[in-house]
Formats: structure tokens, sequence, C-alpha cells
């Protein structure tokens, strides 16, 4: 059975030692989400700090930090919603229509789904003002304090109810910037990125000028804070999944007409989960926005100042043995990396029949989720044509990239799974190798520019906006990847009418030196990443030395410097040339393919851009990119050094 509560599950991971209590005082003012992301990086245990300075409530972190500790938590639905998902049913239609089959054969789960109505519960116990809550600060330049794990509960205003409710985890702003506290005029942010349910709920309201009630819930049972993230389909309540996921139904009760005077006009208010440990009521003003942010976000930038809706907080109730639950994000992997792979493992099964035609998808962690999206489909328009070329993979793509959350990717690789049935999506560097194989750079590349994108990307120059990239293969295997330098053929030295003299390198790329390239490194059969000097903003977003341009233009497309059909340009103190990991995150959350694609031997027919020889990806930075995130070095040393040997958290990380 699942957990009743926050608190049951604690003591439960606590018990079974899962858990270790913190009774040192620490301050969530940066000292508390420094600790989390070190545990979180040694798979530590889950985290309960009983003694949180300045504030009376305990608070709780990396409860879903390990892939064993998620499914402890969540045993008994791991067991059952395989079974659920390999019924005789249609996957897709199961999302769609859950009710039908979880009564039809599963009648345990299908009274589980239903949420319950009841007259009370614990979360009504005591109130408390925005002051007293725990106030978690995670990175140094953050506009101020943010609840991390809230679960922002909203109706449908046209046809409201429990199940055509919205539960989601939009980042709430506690306090800074203009927001106010004071009796009758209590204010928090409430940041939604596009394509999220709760805006569809606010365009209804707006468009019946009337506020948008909204609760927002921190805490009670861990199924509520997963369900929160599920990319359910529009107009599926999260509240059938959670008590699914709990095996319990999950409980929503009234607010009670005590609480609030007799002029307050109970009738729209919003019923509460009442197990929370908190709950923050209000609405939404359909005139107003303020600014919310910066925030460290978990592309691993800030997301900076935009205005966003306020909601106006009328009421906090609170357990009175309320616990704080909360997590940091930031540059993958963090403790969201590990909700997010437990939710793929859930639902993974059901893309076949949501896109059919679509084998596997998987959103890239290590870049941050959407910035880049690898998919494997069916290519079958054309059975009979040979050599197979991708026709069917680019209607897929269209339909992926309209799908949900999956609408936000900027980059999609796309490849034909009759090509290689062992091919799987999870193994990026093998996927990214099996593409550079066979694709065409002067038909394969297919933009989307001027487009929306994610609301955390600013790549493209502005606040949701941006392009994306299809890049799609099939076929046989068109070219033989360098392992490393050795493996280029001998060329001989660069035509005069290249730009400069030839490189003096050994490597055969004959890289004229006056573009002062410096580290090369092969990160992956078939990738040069090139050190190049910095960017150099022209005043209007773009390079004033246009090097990437220049650069291509040095080279032919039989040049040995082709042999890599994909390079990157760096900066010196880039990571990029660590790991495969920073590889990843460097070239596909700083760039944007509209701006920073080029390539050797441009060709463009019927307005389709393609490239016969490499294509290269500005991942420099760039002057109007979001500021990296880093630690406050006393801060660092802080928390450093309550690990040490005799330290209270020596051991833990």
């Amino acid at each position: 059975m699942g957990y009743c509560s926050l608190r049951a599950c604690l003591e439960d991971l606590r018990r079974t030692g899962r858990l270790v209590e913190i009774e040192q005082s620490i301050d969530p003012h940066l000292e508390m989400g420094a600790i989390q992301r070190r545990v979180y990086a040694a798979g530590g245990p889950a985290l309960w700090f009983k003694n949180v300075r300045g504030c009376r409530f305990s608070m709780a972190s990396n409860l879903f930090g390990t892939r064993e500790r998620l499914h402890f938590i969540f045993r008994d639905a791991v067991k059952i919603l395989p079974r659920i998902l390999r019924l005789g049913v249609d996957p897709g239609d199961f999302m769609r229509r859950p009710g039908l089959y979880l009564n039809w054969r599963t009648p345990w789960a299908g009274w589980c789904s239903q949420p319950k109505r009841v007259r009370t519960g614990p979360v009504f116990q005591e109130t408390c003002t925005l002051s007293e809550l725990p106030h978690l600060r995670s990175w140094p330049k953050d506009g101020g304090a943010y609840i991390t794990l809230p679960q922002v509960y909203s109706e449908d205003p046209d046809s409201p109810g429990l199940l055509r409710s919205n539960l989601g985890m939009y980042r709430v702003q506690l306090d800074g910037n203009d927001y106010l506290e004071a009796p009758g005029q209590r204010e928090v942010g409430i940041h939604y990125q596009i394509h999220r349910g709760i805006g569809i709920h606010h365009a209804q309201a707006i468009a019946r000028g009337e506020k948008l009630r909204v609760n927002v819930f921190v805490g009670g049972p861990p199924a509520m804070a997963i369900a929160a993230v599920m990319p359910l389909p529009e107009g599926m309540s999260e509240l059938l999944f959670a008590g699914i996921l709990n095996q319990r139904r999950i409980r929503m009760a009234n607010v009670p007409q005590s609480a609030y005077s007799r002029s307050a006009g109970l009738r729209d208010l919003l019923p509460v989960s009442a197990e929370a440990d908190f709950a923050l009521c209000g609405y939404l003003d359909p005139d107003v926005l303020k600014r919310e942010g910066p925030f460290g976000d978990h592309l691993g930038y800030y997301s900076l100042e935009h205005d966003f809706p306020v909601l106006r907080v009328e009421k906090i109730f609170c357990r009175r043995d309320a616990v704080w639950p909360f997590t940091v994000v930031g540059r993958p992997p963090q403790e969201d990396s590990m909700i997010g792979e437990f939710i793929h493992e859930m639902v993974r099964d059901l893309m076949p029949n949501t896109i059919p035609g679509v084998r596997e998808v998987h959103a890239v962690d290590d870049c941050g989720v959407h910035p880049l999206l690898l998919a494997i489909g069916s290519e079958r328009y054309v059975p009979y044509q040979d050599p197979r070329r991708p026709m069917e993979l680019l209607t897929l793509a269209n339909a992926i990239l309209g799908t949900g959350q999956l609408s936000l990717a900027k980059y999609l690789f796309i490849a034909a799974g009759e090509d290689d049935p062992t091919l799987h999506v999870q193994d990026v560097s093998r996927f990214l190798l099996h593409v550079l194989e066979r694709v065409d750079w002067r038909t394969d590349l297919h933009f989307q520019t001027g487009t929306t994108t994610d609301t955390l990307d600013y790549s493209g120059g502005g606040f949701n906006r941006g392009s994306k990239l299809v890049v799609s293969a099939a076929g046989p295997v068109r070219r033989r990847l360098p392992h490393a330098f050795a493996d280029l053929i001998s060329s001989s030295a660069a035509d005069s009418s290249v730009e400069g003299s030839a490189s003096s390198h050994s490597d055969g790329l004959a890289i004229p030196e006056n573009f002062q390239i410096g580290r090369r490194t092969v990160i992956l059969p078939g990738i040069l990443l090139l050190e190049a000097p910095p960017w150099n903003d022209d005043g209007t977003q773009h390079d004033a030395e246009h090097f990437a341009e220049r650069f291509c233009a040095a080279f032919s497309p039989k040049d040995p410097i082709n042999a890599f059909p994909l390079i990157i340009l760096t900066d010196r103190d880039s990571c990029a040339p660590d790991s495969v990991r920073d590889f990843l995150w460097t070239t596909f959350t700083k760039s944007d393919p509209a701006r920073d694609i080029f390539g050797i031997g441009p060709v463009m027919e019927n307005r389709h851009v393609g490239f016969e020889g490499s294509l290269l990806i500005d991942a420099r930075r760039k002057t109007f990119h979001a500021p990296e995130l880093e630690e406050d070095p006393e801060i660092t040393r802080r928390v450093e050094a309550l690990a040490a040997p005799g330290a209270p958290l020596h051991g833990i990380y």
C-alpha cells in the first residue's frame, strides 16, 4: 500500500536505512541546496533536516535521488503498472480513458484511481504565513526563495471538477522582486512554461474575465509530486494517476468555511489535498503580471527575469507536524533526472501506440531534456526502394514535435529501426554514430525557424523564441567514421586560395593557422571538437567576425577535415572535451539550429538548405546566453567542511 502522508514515507525510509536525519542547524539559504547536490552526486540517502535555521518546520530532500529508492517508495505500484499497460487494449486509449480499462480488468487499480471527496483533513490543522514557510534559495543569483516541489492545482473554469483538474509542477517564487507580503496583500510568483495544463485553464479564465483559482500543495503522499510532472494527455487529471501510483485514493477536502469571512464568496474555492503538509490557496488576477526570476534551472543556467502571473495568496494551511520537501535543480544530472528516468520507465511502452510508427523516444537528460530528442521510427512508405531514404521518418518527426512536451525539443535526431534492430535510443553515443554513418547533410536536415521554444532556453536570442532541427537518417552506411586523427588519409597542403597558410599540426586536418584553432579532440568517432577564439557580438546578436562562415568557406567538400561529418566549435575554457556528457551539454544547450549551424559546401535546392561536406555547430558561449550556474565559494567551503572527518555530515558525501 502507498503512503498516506509524507511523514509516513520518511519514517519508512528511516526505518529501512534509506534516510539520514540531520540535527545540525542548516541554513536554507544556499547551504541546504549545496548539500543536496553533493549527496545526490554521491548516490546518498534521503535527507531530513530537523533543525532549519530561521524556520520552525523541518525540511526533507533527495527522496527520489536513486532508482532503488524510487522503486522502494512506489514498490506496490511498479508491480501493477506494467500489468495494466500490458492489457489487451490500445495503450493510447488507456491514457485517454483509463477508467474504462481499470474498472473492467483491474478493479482495485480502478478504485484507487478515483479521487475521493472528504470533509476535512490534517492539512487544516494549522495556518501560517508566507514568512513562516521555509525559504529555500539554491543558487547565488536566484531572485528569491522558491518552492521546488510544488503541486499546483487548478480546474477547468468552463467545466470544473476533480476529473477536469490539472496538477502541475510549476515553480513558485516566495519572495523577492516586487512581490508583496502584507495583511490582505500576499503574493507569490507562478512560473509556468508554454504547453502546460494550467495555461489552458488560465486562458479560459481570462476569456471569461475571471480570476483563476489556484491552490499550491507541498508535501503529502509522494505520488502527488510524481503525478504533477507526468506527461499526461490534455484533459486527463493527474489525480487519477496519483491514485494508481499511491495504491490508495487521493483525498481532496473542501476548505473549511470557518477559515474565510462570510463575505469571501466561497462558491469558487478549490478543494485541497487533504494529506498535504502545506496548502497555499489563492487566485491569479487576470490583469496582473510581475517579474519572476532569475532561477538556477535544470539546463544548467539561470532562467532570467520575465513577467509571469501572480498568485494572490488568501490562506496558507499546514499540518501540525508539517515537513517541507524540496529538490535542487541545476546542470544535469540532478534528482529530477531520476524522476525523469522513473517516469520514462513507466510510460515507454505506450509510445508505439501513441504515435504509430514511433518505436522509441528519448529526451537526453545530459542536455537538460528538451534540447536534444532521439527517436527510432519505421521507414515503410516505399519498402521496395533501394537504397532506403527518410520519408515516413519525416512524418513521424512532425508527429513527435506536435505531441505534448515533446514539442519543446530543439534538436530531433530520428533513425529508421529497420537499419539496425538492435539500436536503442538510451545508448546515446551509439545512436549518434548510427546517424552519422548514414546521414546525408545535403537532404537530411529539416529546419523550423522563427518558432516557439522551451521557456528556459535562451540560445535563440529571445524568450520562447528560436528554431528547431530534425536530422533524419535511413539506409545503408555511407561513410566510415574516424576514431582518431591517425585514421585520416594523408592529404596535400591546402590550396593557395585557402585563407592563410596551412596549420603545422600533424593531425592531417590542414586547418589554416590564422583561425587560431586550439585543442582538437575526437570526442566520439566522426565528431571533432575544435577550440576557437571567443564569439564576438556585432551589436545585433550576430558574430561580428563571421568566424564559423569563414571557417567553413576555407575548405572544400574534398578536404581531409570532411572525414569528420560533425564539427563542433567550442570556447577555449569549455568543458566539452572532458567527456561525452560534457560534449552533449555544451553542444546542445549553447546552440540554436538556425543561428549556429553551418557547413562545408553549402547547397540550396527549392529553399532546402544542405551541405556537401561536414556539418558545423557553433557551440561557443554567446553574449545573449543566460549565465551558467556556479556556487558561492564561501558556501562551498562551509558545506565541504561539514563533511570533513568528525563533522556532522561526514560519510554522507
